[in-house]
Order: C-alpha cells, then sequence, then structure tokens
C-alpha cells in the first residue's frame, strides 16, 4: 500500500513539472520539440558569478577584423578592427571583461558590443586589436579565461552565458493596457515590463527558442495569419 502511494505520487509529480514546461513545435510536420522552462529563464541567477572581478567563463577565443570592419555590429555600432572590443553569445551590451590569455600570461579589457562567435568551440571573438593586445594574431585562436570587471548580470536577462534564447516580439507600447490588447489578440503570446535606459515599457512576446531557426518557422506561420513581428535576442534588451 505505501509503495503504491509513492508510485502515485511520483506520478503526480511528474504531471507538474511537465506542466511548468512550454513545448515549442516548429511549423514541419516532424515530432522534434523544443522545450524552454520559462519559469527557470526569468527567475533563476543562482549560477551566475555577479561579484565584480569575478572568473565567469573559461574556454577559447578567436578574433575577427577585415571582413567585418566598418559594419553595424549587434548593438548598432561601427566595428573598427582596430579597436578594443568584443563579441559575447550573451553577455550583455557594454559589459566589460579581462581576457586573460592563459597561454602566455597576457590580458586585456574588452566591452562587448557585438554578438558571437558561433563555432561550438569558442567562447569570445575579439577585434584585431585586443587580440593583439594578448599576442594571439599569428595562432588565432588562445585559451583564456574572462574576468567580469563592469556590468550587472544578476539583473539582466542572461541565464546561460553559452546559451542564447530568442523570442518573436510582437509589439512594443508605453502602457501596459495596449500591450495586454494585443497580447489578447495572438494566442500563446505574453506581456513582459521591459526596464530600457530608465523607461519603463510592454513588449510582446511570443515563445522562447534556443535555435532562432524555429523562432523564424513559428513567426512565418503567424505571418500567414496577418501577425506582425520579428525574431530577437532575449539577452539583447
Amino acid at each position: 500500500m505505501q509503495r503504491t502511494f509513492y508510485f502515485l505520487l511520483a506520478l503526480l509529480l511528474l504531471s507538474t513539472i511537465t506542466a511548468c514546461g512550454v513545448v515549442l513545435r516548429s511549423s514541419s510536420d516532424s515530432d522534434k520539440t523544443e522545450t524552454v522552462d520559462e519559469d527557470d529563464f526569468y527567475t533563476d541567477t543562482s549560477n551566475l558569478p555577479t561579484k565584480k572581478g569575478s572568473l565567469i567563463e573559461t574556454g577559447v577565443a578567436s578574433w575577427y577584423g577585415p571582413n567585418f570592419n566598418g559594419r553595424l555590429t549587434a548593438n548598432g555600432e561601427t566595428f573598427d578592427m582596430n579597436g578594443i572590443s568584443a563579441a559575447h553569445r550573451t553577455l550583455p551590451f557594454n559589459t566589460e571583461v579581462i581576457v586573460e590569455n592563459v597561454d602566455n600570461g597576457k590580458t586585456v579589457r574588452v566591452r562587448i558590443n557585438d554578438r558571437g562567435p558561433f563555432a561550438k568551440d569558442r567562447i569570445i571573438d575579439l577585434s584585431k586589436g585586443a587580440a593583439t593586445e594578448i599576442d594571439m594574431i599569428g595562432p588565432g585562436t588562445a585559451n583564456v579565461k574572462l574576468y567580469l570587471v563592469k556590468g550587472d548580470l544578476k539583473n539582466s536577462r542572461v541565464r546561460d552565458l553559452k546559451v542564447a534564447h530568442y523570442t518573436v516580439q510582437l509589439g512594443s507600447y508605453n502602457d501596459l493596457a495596449s500591450a495586454e490588447k494585443r497580447s489578447s489578440e495572438v494566442k500563446g503570446s505574453r506581456v513582459e515590463q521591459i526596464t530600457l535606459n530608465g523607461a519603463t515599457i510592454f513588449r510582446v512576446y511570443y515563445g522562447t527558442y534556443t535555435d532562432p531557426e524555429k523562432a523564424k518557422k513559428d513567426l512565418k506561420q503567424l505571418q500567414r495569419k496577418g501577425v506582425k513581428g520579428f525574431v530577437k535576442q532575449i539577452e539583447n534588451d
């Protein structure tokens, strides 16, 4: 009797956990799904180091330059390959980190103004100028450690330094009522309060994804229904 009770309790807990997740299906007919726990994404910051000067990540750095020089970075700046800057998958724009080349002990302080690298085995892309400072131009890559020196990860939208998250933005409003009205028109959408440059705004989002291609497929489905929007990286807010 006791064993039966615990079995039924386990089934109840499993069903509760499953209900907390959000299952997002692509527009294909396959059975593949992408599950993202939105409660964890928006509230759990326990896995992020927040103390200034703390080690936040270790891995391989690469650098980029000529093919991107003069183009716009992800935060809208003009990329200067000879300047001191860097691209990171998720760190908030304007975060500053010290990059230590563990192969030679040299360091450089960089500001994040772009997104990347997109190779799975890299954690940061340095501008040519920054890469020169730690003698990694020749080798092309270097084993590095990243130390947080400026920025607030605890109150950011970052929940996993290595994994970017995406959503479909359907609207941005100055008042909650307008945002809720828009959200009520699109089943499955949600309203989120965002603080931007000291001002409070309300945005209407649809879905949470780790694969931007799946977000684009869902956007196309929405567009076929007359719903306008665009795919964006959540950490960019």
